[in-house]
């Protein structure tokens, strides 16, 4: 059974691993067992879950050979499901290719087409898979070009299969053509492009069994078959339709293409498929009417617009949507532009340029787009030919000659297709028909411009085959190569003779030396020259023993290397150029430029001895040698910026060098350096200083931070900058923390399981820092923001303050902000605001927005704190009863910013005085505010002596007398007035004698107060309280019983004519009698001769004490 061919896979793993066997065996055991296609495939595809996704990667090794068994079931549903998974087991593992590759071919010649549809399907991702697994190996072994080879054959089988007699392979056969066209070329710098994309710019030179040239050639004549195939008259519409949306897209990712891809569909509307029916024509029609809208939106297709646009209005397109599909002007302007500005000399790509070493292959590369150039003005040429001799006499003699040719009924194929001309005789009509006659001559194979063409490909053949760049070569011309060879050495033949004569046949007199010999004597020998330093220089071979020492120690034995290694890391400082040169040796080496003699093996690969001579000369210089630290710096920066290739392991030094706090601060440096100065690898070493803006080393982040600061006033690469922040800033909006976030490299090497305030800050310090430079960044802060968790909000919130006061009050970004004020971003915005008003007062700018949000969105108070000192005099009064009711620390700040009790006296301005603020708070309607909460609100205001003195509670208890009726809270204030400054008590006293003139006891609550007024201020208030009439007098000694008897002994000490004066009801009350009220509405006047009952009361020292305010002689009314 299955399950006994299976058992060896459960011992894998012993807890984890082994429960996912056995699940994988069962349900391969299932699926062996059932005659059921839908339930073999069900538990194929939950053993595929667990074999592709599953984080133990052992298991496809595993499990491949049971699945892929399954391939020769009879259901072409399982052998289907086969395919994909193999399509997605390369995904995973490519180094599984050269262990399915042989299957995907026998999966092509099913007898099922469902299945090879399959195959079409999987190809192309395979095929790619495939060419990235050799452009990244760095070797080719003859497993995986054995591979390769038979992924070639699966391609030709594929291609071939565009003839087929299914009309949905045929559809899947130009899609796989397709896809081998765009990635077997190069993409120019101003195409579309897709995401991930991988095309025959990342295959490196040095792939031997997929050479670029083969591989451009071979897309190059696919692309003629799709064209040729294109044009077939017994395609069927959907083989056409999917063929034409193929070479758009084409021409839309390599513009290369262009000029073809507008000639192809010229020719198909003049020549459409005479098997269409009617409908059918109908539907390509409209088909290619929309692949031409597309074409003509693309910057690319502006040489070609005429044509397009004149195939529209064929078509029948409208001018609206001609208009409408038109690129924009400024997306011309720059294309125009940036061709204006490139050598028009070759359509190659500048990297191929650039990085091809064989000059045959340029020359040759450049005779073929020659010929490419040539061969696409094939029309042209004919057209120009037609346009030159189509007069109207010779249109005439046409249209005579073909009346004899006409059927006498309208075909349905041209009554279709037929447009009405529009402009008739003009010259743009002229040349519409001479385009279409040219295209109709080229497709016949006929015409001045086919004959060019012809010429054209004659002359480069002959080229080729004088180059030695034939498709097929001969052994003959082998041997005459190679006889050409011998005769260009001639200096060889001159060393031959000249040992003939000194011939002393040493082999008679001499014995053979063994290895260890040899090896010995040339470790001395190369010694000698190692410290031959001093001689070289006098005689001026400084130059050459450089040369010799780097070529031996490159080419020799590993001892070799090895005293070359001591000798120059004995002084690295004065022997560092040695090195170098050494590098450079090396480089030749692995770049192909110098070979290493027949007679000397290497165990190691020329890239393998350029990256650990690397290596070991960087970790020198770092660790091992005793050097200074600025003799240190200098060394690496020499080194990083002048070696000629910067390896993946050297990098790494370089990172590990930066993650370390005693070197941090020179790798960050030479990084900066090295972004700037090698652009090849800039995007790498960019992304390699952007990892430490967010370590969590306060130092080393610092460091990182100041030098991506510094580089971010360059141009190229501001915008990758602003990129990684946003990227980074977005990880805020996830539940966790992301994986990046953690690591030995970040400072971080335990991962956290939830948000920190560490890990929340590491998203935010490069953002944070860019802020001040790019202040349109706030608006990005702002919209994440929105969408992150309390937690995050604080913090963000808390680092806000250093960035918002670089950015400045007056800037035009924050003010927008706070104008624009996104939905959930209020706190934000408020916390932006306080900390721009903190030691400064708000500019009209701020205040007026915040005035105008607040009026008509966000109507909570607290958004008008920061911007108090900007509102009127009304409008802070309007909002005191609001204000007031908010938090006892949120109030305290706010009467701080009013009263400027934390700013700069010079800058502070208040809409509102101190006085105008304690009267407003007086006058507050109880409706609409709490006495209770005025109360705290007036306590505060006393609570801050150095505002209200003496002189402005003065003012205030004035004014609050003016007040009709009298504020509630007067009394309060009077008492606390005088429990402050207790000087006032003469001021105090006359303010309750005009009470009395105000019929305070009419106010029930005010009355109350002047009776407490009164008892506090005794003996001082004895005077006051005679002036009262008799029933309120009564009224007082009710509620104060005490100062009946002190009040009579006051009057007891008057003299007979003082106490004259005092009604005699008054007198009564003082003495307990009953009085009799006349009128108590009547209105109430003073003595006249008030002054007669006043005594003089000697004024009592003040004590120092009684200046600060007690607790225990304030009470609440």
């Amino acid at each position: 059974m299955a399950r006994d061919r299976l058992s060896s896979s459960q011992n894998f793993g012993e807890n984890d691993g082994g429960t996912l066997c056995s699940k994988i065996v069962d349900w391969l055991n299932q699926a062996a067992l059932s005659n059921d296609a839908a339930v073999k495939c069900e538990n194929l595809l939950k053993a595929k879950e667990l074999i592709i996704h599953s984080p133990v990667s052992s298991l496809l090794d595993n499990f491949l050979h049971e699945v892929l068994g399954f391939q020769v079931d009879r259901n072409a549903e399982v052998r289907k499901f086969i395919v994909g998974f193999i399509e997605e087991a390369c995904k995973k593992d490519p180094d599984i290719l050269p262990k399915v590759v042989i299957n995907i071919n026998m999966l092509l010649q099913d007898s099922s087409a469902q299945v090879q549809k399959r195959v079409i399907q999987a190809a192309g991702p395979i095929y790619k898979t495939a060419l990235m697994w050799l452009a990244k190996a760095k070797t080719v072994t003859e497993e995986m070009e054995a591979a390769w080879k038979v992924l070639g054959q699966i391609k030709q089988q594929v291609i071939r299969m565009i003839d087929n007699d299914n009309d949905g392979i045929r559809t899947l056969a130009v899609k796989f053509l397709e896809f081998i066209v765009l990635l077997q070329t190069y993409p120019e710098a101003d195409s579309a492009q897709k995401e991930n994309d991988f095309s025959l710019e990342d295959v490196p030179f040095t792939l031997k069994i997929a050479r670029r040239r083969k591989l451009e050639e071979e897309a190059n004549e696919v692309f003629e078959l799709l064209i040729k195939f294109h044009g077939s008259p017994h395609i069927s519409s959907v083989n056409l339709m999917t063929c034409m949306g193929s070479l758009v897209l084409i021409a839309k990712l390599r513009p290369q293409f262009m000029a073809k891809v507008v000639t192809a569909l010229e020719t198909l509307h003049i020549n459409l498929p005479p098997t269409l029916s009617k409908s059918q024509v109908s539907s390509v029609r409209k088909h290619l009417k929309l692949q031409l809208l597309n074409l003509l939106k693309m910057p690319t297709s502006l040489d070609y617009h005429s044509n397009i646009t004149t195939l529209l209005t064929d078509l029948g397109a409208t001018y609206q949507e001609v208009v409408k599909a038109y690129p924009k002007q400024e997306e011309l302007r720059k294309y125009r532009q940036k061709h204006a500005l490139e050598p028009p000399q070759s359509d190659v790509p500048l990297k191929k340029l650039k990085l091809d070493a064989d000059l045959e292959y340029l020359e040759t590369e450049g005779e073929a787009v020659e010929d490419k150039r040539k061969h696409d003005t094939a029309v042209d040429i004919t057209e120009r030919f037609i346009v030159e001799r189509l007069t109207p006499e010779l249109a005439a003699q046409l249209v005579m000659t073909s009346m004899a040719k006409l059927p006498d009924v309208m075909p349905p194929h041209f009554s279709a297709t037929y447009t009405p001309i529009a402009a008739a005789g003009t010259k743009g009509q002229i040349r519409h028909v001479a385009r279409l006659m040219a295209t109709q001559f080229t497709t016949a194979n006929v015409g001045p411009g086919v004959k060019l063409a012809k010429k054209n490909q004659k002359t480069l053949a002959e080229d080729e085959d004088e180059d030695g760049f034939g498709s097929q070569g001969t052994i003959n011309d082998k041997k005459v190569d190679d006889k050409t060879k011998t005769t260009l050495m001639p200096a060889g033949a001159k060393l031959s003779r000249l040992a003939r004569l000194k011939s002393l046949k040493l082999s008679e007199i001499t014995r053979p030396l063994n290895e260890e010999a040899k090896n010995s004597l040339m470790i001395a020998a190369f010694e000698k020259i190692l410290h031959a330093e001093r001689v070289a220089a006098q005689g001026g071979a400084i130059s050459t023993r450089g040369k010799i020492i780097t070529m031996m120690a490159s080419t020799f034995c590993p001892e070799i290397r090895k005293a070359t290694m001591n000798y120059i890391t004995s002084d690295i400082k004065a022997r560092i150029d040695l090195g170098l040169s050494w590098l450079y040796e090396e480089y030749s080496f692995m770049q192909g430029f110098n070979r290493f003699p027949i007679c000397l093996k290497h165990d190691k690969k020329p890239d393998e001895n350029y990256n650990s001579l690397l290596q070991n000369i960087i970790m020198d210089v770092m660790c091992k040698c005793k050097l200074d630290q600025r003799d240190r710096e200098i060394l690496l920066s020499r080194l990083y910026l002048e070696v000629p290739l910067v390896t993946d392991d050297a990098m790494e030094l370089l990172k590990d060098m930066c993650c370390d706090e005693t070197k941090a601060l020179s790798g960050l440096k030479l990084l900066e350096e090295l972004i700037v100065k090698r652009p090849p690898r800039q995007m790498h070493l960019l992304n390699a200083l952007l990892v430490h803006t967010s370590h969590e080393n306060p130092n080393i982040r610092t460091e990182a931070l100041s030098r991506v600061v510094n580089l971010y006033s360059r141009s190229d690469l501001s915008s990758i900058i602003e990129e990684y922040s946003a990227f980074y800033l977005g990880f805020l909006k996830l539940p966790l923390p992301p994986d990046v976030l953690f690591g030995s490299e970040r400072g971080r090497p335990v991962k956290a399981d939830a948000w920190t305030e560490e890990s929340i800050k590491a998203c935010l310090y490069l953002l944070m820092a860019l802020l001040p430079l790019n202040e349109k960044m706030i608006h990005e802060l702002a919209r994440v923001y929105v969408a992150t968790a309390p937690d995050v909000k604080r913090t963000i919130l808390r680092l806000l303050e250093q960035p918002v006061r670089g950015m400045g009050m007056n800037s035009p970004e924050l003010l927008s902000l706070v104008e624009q004020c996104p939905k959930g971003a209020e706190t934000l915005v408020t916390r932006v605001i306080h900390i721009l008003t903190d030691k400064v007062p708000p500019s009209d700018e701020l205040v007026a927005r915040v005035r105008d949000l607040y009026r008509s969105r966000i109507s909570d108070v607290r958004f008008l704190i920061p911007v108090l000192n900007g509102l009127t005099r009304e409008e802070v009064i309007a909002a005191l009863p609001k204000l007031i009711k908010l938090n006892p620390v949120v109030v305290k700040e706010v009467f701080n910013r009013l009263l400027g009790t934390n700013t700069d006296s010079s800058e502070f301005v208040s809409p509102i005085t101190p006085a105008e603020l304690l009267i407003a708070l007086h006058t507050i309607d109880p409706a609409v505010c709490e006495l209770k909460v005025v109360i705290k609100a007036t306590s505060l205001c006393f609570s801050e002596r150095q505002v209200y003195t003496q002189e402005t509670l003065a003012v205030v208890l004035q004014q609050l007398m003016e007040i009709h009726p009298l504020p509630t809270l007067l009394m309060r204030t009077v008492i606390q007035s005088l429990t402050l400054y207790p000087r006032l008590i003469g001021f105090v006293m006359n303010i309750l004698q005009r009470l009395i003139l105000k019929q305070v006891w009419k106010q029930k609550k005010v009355w109350e107060g002047f009776i407490k007024c009164c008892q506090r201020t005794k003996p001082q208030s004895f005077q006051v309280l005679l002036q009262l009439p008799a029933p309120q007098l009564a009224e007082v000694f009710e509620e104060c019983p005490d100062l009946r008897t002190p009040l009579l002994d006051h009057v007891m000490t008057f003299t007979d004519h003082q106490r004259k004066h005092i009604p005699k009801n008054t007198m009564d009350v003082l003495l307990g009698n009953k009085i009799v009220i006349i009128d108590d509405d009547t209105e109430y006047s003073a003595p006249t001769n008030a002054q007669d009952l006043i005594t003089e009361i000697k004024k009592e020292p003040v004590d120092p004490s009684d200046s600060q305010p007690s607790q225990n002689n304030t009470e609440s009314i």
